[in-house]
């Protein structure tokens, strides 16, 4: 149990609106960039191998191949700098952390595809 004086200060700096992804799921990060005064938005496209924690701790892991090396980011979920995300694919995993694609080249990071549930693209359907 959480203590409540806690959930009281953070609820004022969660999203008002909840990241639906699973882990498996590639997805494209678009993130705010300040370059002087001026801001952009930057999309970082890949696997999400990882999420952990809870509340304003809770923070996800997502990894590309960049020019043949692997390129890995952590961005906490209620981040502002996170403007949106979208989910590109769905994949089918057995397990909660995807560390093992890490090691593995080409061919062998493909991820079986599974069927988006009503839930994950309409937050306000009932689930099952």
């Amino acid at each position: 149990m959480r203590n409540k004086l806690l959930d009281i200060a953070e609820k004022s700096s969660l999203r008002e609106t909840p990241l639906n992804f699973a882990v498996g799921d590639t997805i494209e990060v678009h993130t705010r960039i300040l370059e002087g005064s001026k801001e952009r938005i930057q999309v970082f496209t890949g696997v999400v191998l990882a999420k952990r924690g809870f509340g304003m701790s809770e923070m996800f892991t997502v990894r590309r191949i960049v020019a043949g090396e692997g390129v890995e980011r952590t961005w906490p979920t209620n981040s502002p700098k996170i403007s949106h995300i979208e989910i590109v694919r769905h994949a089918r995993v057995h397990r909660a952390k995807l560390f093992y694609l890490r090691e593995r080249t080409g061919k062998a990071t493909r991820l079986r595809e599974r069927k988006a549930k009503a839930w994950e693209i309409d937050p306000n359907a009932k689930k099952k």
